[in-house]
């Protein structure tokens, strides 16, 4: 049976159907629904972990004792996870263990355009990279058979375009509901698994060796395959970006490469040797194409494809054309689906209404002067964009506490406030918070709680108490284990109260000898925690169209059509389908013009 899924499902599904007993992630698009789909699954014991580094860890303990186990990440995250893996190369796995990196060219949600597969290359273990739903059931299935065959971790990569895009998938369902079985007893491996350095100079040549073996087997592996046909061009590829090579050389001869690392660098050779002209076609980093020159073949690369951003029919063909390759004209179709061009005003992101962030950021943003704003991955990144404009350093998950201790152990005059969300708290800003009490930093930390992981859609964490599977466990509070660092001053404060907000600021503000924190606590619109209330309207007769509404960000306040007189500007409006009656409008009006109407 056929069904239409996405790669992150087909991902899923060929876990399943690998035996997959254990999987880990922390979430992040486009990797998120990978393992909400795989807990889906019966079983499996599916988590949602604090960080990345977290996950492969629990992952790797899986196949340490013999099971097969994932861990799921975006690009960024295999840098949080980095440590362990270039260790977990070495030692080696006794179950299959597979990482799915799910990479972003175009980077649609990420801070970078990462190629990891530079993590296979620098880590020395097998990478294969899918190019439709169907190949990401099939390669994840054979990603563990590779592991167990070679002993090793496997990285399965993925894009954006794969992770989000749907197409047919062989799916059969067995009967019967899979019971998770006790694994067998632990084989005590030392010599392998205690990667210390005596053992890791030993297991280095192995690893080499393990590499030239893997990289034997692809030569014939069917993940690697040539498409002959017309032999005056010929197309290596991998990857999504064998979708547009396929559509547009049809007709030419493509070789499709599944195992991205190793290379079958022979297998490449006799293709190339049989061409009138090679042509690389591969998404951002030219991996391919450096080894392929490296064995003196001449080919069209980046020379002549994007480097930057995600492959598209335009741009690819754009490219080929100015080479003077032989693309295929646009068909009837794709002509006529181009939109017709329209004057769109922009529409920046904005923080939701009702939001539980909009009045911390109404607050510091007057703070300009006397604040330094260390940002944090999360919603709240948003601070940056206007009305706001409330965010001065934002690089990686949990790096708003370390930058914010380090400008001011600098000597900075003004308080840095570092901005991180509860989710992201647990992720990485524990051990910064512990280095800022050890070296007596005088900075305000400000938890932004708002009790769901919000930015990749709403995943539990730590902070809910709630697991992946629906468990409900022990929710941990970050206020109490702030008090137990040794940090005195912490406060607790209502989200939407402003002047709560802004009070309890100034006093952390002032606190000297050490860190303070300020856990501002309002649960996001999307949760089951949030009390929506009554509805907010604009009094026109009281409203002297002064713009401080405007200046709180919230998508539900828009601009009428009266004129206030005075100074020619139009009033406010509220529009109560998008109102969540946060009330954080109504304490900004200087002349009360903003009331609740008793409604929702």
């Amino acid at each position: 049976m056929k069904q239409l899924l996405s790669g992150n499902e087909a991902i899923a599904l060929g876990a399943w159907e690998a035996g997959v007993r254990y999987a880990s992630a922390y979430p992040g698009t486009p990797s998120t629904e990978i393992l909400e789909a795989l807990a889906q699954y019966a079983g499996i014991v599916a988590e949602w972990a604090s960080n990345e580094k977290v996950a492969l860890d629990a992952a790797a303990g899986a196949a340490f004792g013999g099971a097969r186990a994932l861990a799921a990440m975006k690009h960024v995250g295999v840098n949080v996870a980095a440590d362990s893996l270039m260790s977990l190369s070495y030692t080696g796995v006794r179950g299959g263990f597979v990482l799915v990196s799910a990479d972003d060219p175009g980077a649609f949600s990420s801070q970078n355009e990462q190629d990891n597969r530079h993590y296979a290359r620098f880590g020395k273990f097998p990478c294969l990279e899918p190019s439709d739903s169907e190949e990401a059931r099939q390669f994840t299935r054979l990603a563990f058979d590779l592991s167990e065959q070679f002993e090793c971790p496997v990285m399965l990569r993925s894009t954006t375009r794969l992770s989000h895009s749907k197409s047919p998938v062989d799916v059969t369902m067995p009967e019967g509901a899979r019971e998770l079985e006790p694994l067998p007893p632990f084989e005590r491996r030392p010599d392998r698994y205690v990667i210390i350095p005596a053992i890791a100079r030993r297991r280095h040549p192995e690893i080499e060796q393990r590499l030239l073996d893997v990289a034997a087997w692809g030569e014939t592996a069917p993940v690697n395959r040539i498409e002959w046909g017309d032999r005056s061009v010929g197309i290596v590829t991998c990857g999504m970006a064998y979708q547009y090579a396929r559509e547009l050389f049809p007709g030419y001869s493509i070789l499709k490469i599944g195992l991205v690392h190793p290379l079958p660098l022979q297998m490449i050779r006799d293709f190339a040797a049989q061409v009138d002209r090679l042509v690389i076609a591969e998404e951002l980093d030219p991996i391919i194409e450096e080894q392929v020159r490296a064995m003196g073949i001449d080919c069209i690369g980046k020379d002549v494809f994007p480097l930057v951003g995600e492959f598209t029919l335009a741009n690819v063909r754009a490219a080929a054309l100015k080479a003077g390759l032989p693309v295929a004209a646009p068909d009837v179709a794709e002509v006529e689906a181009e939109p017709p061009a329209l004057d769109v005003p922009p529409r920046p992101p904005a923080l939701c209404p009702g939001c539980p962030h909009r009045a911390f950021f109404f607050t510091i943003s007057r703070w300009q002067n006397k604040a330094i704003f260390s940002g944090d991955i999360g919603c709240y990144s948003m601070g940056v964009l206007p009305p706001f404009e409330a965010m001065d350093m934002l690089v990686s998950m949990g790096a708003s506490i370390g930058m914010a201790h380090g400008v001011k152990q600098a000597g900075a005059q003004e308080t840095p406030i570092a901005i991180i969300g509860d989710s992201t708290f647990f992720h990485s800003g524990l051990a910064p918070l512990a280095n800022a009490v050890y070296n007596q930093s005088e900075i305000v930390v400000a938890v932004l709680d708002n009790r769901i992981t919000a930015m990749t859609g709403g995943q539990e964490h730590p902070g809910t108490g709630i697991t992946l599977q629906g468990a409900e466990g022990q929710r941990i509070e970050i206020a109490p284990i702030a008090r137990a660092m040794g940090i005195e001053h912490v406060w607790e404060v209502d989200a939407w109260n402003l002047k709560a907000v802004r009070d309890t600021l100034r006093k952390a503000m002032e606190v000297k000898g050490g860190p303070s924190v300020v856990v501002v606590k309002g649960a996001c619109v999307f949760t089951p925690y949030f009390q929506r209330r009554p509805v907010a309207a604009v009094d026109t007769e009281k409203c002297i169209a002064c713009g401080s509404c405007f200046r709180v960000g919230c998508p539900a306040i828009l601009k009428s059509d009266e004129i206030y007189a005075t100074n020619g500007k139009h009033k406010s409006r509220i529009d109560p389908l998008l109102c969540t009656g946060c009330t954080v409008c109504m304490q900004v009006c200087p002349t009360q013009a903003i009331y609740q109407t008793g409604g929702e």
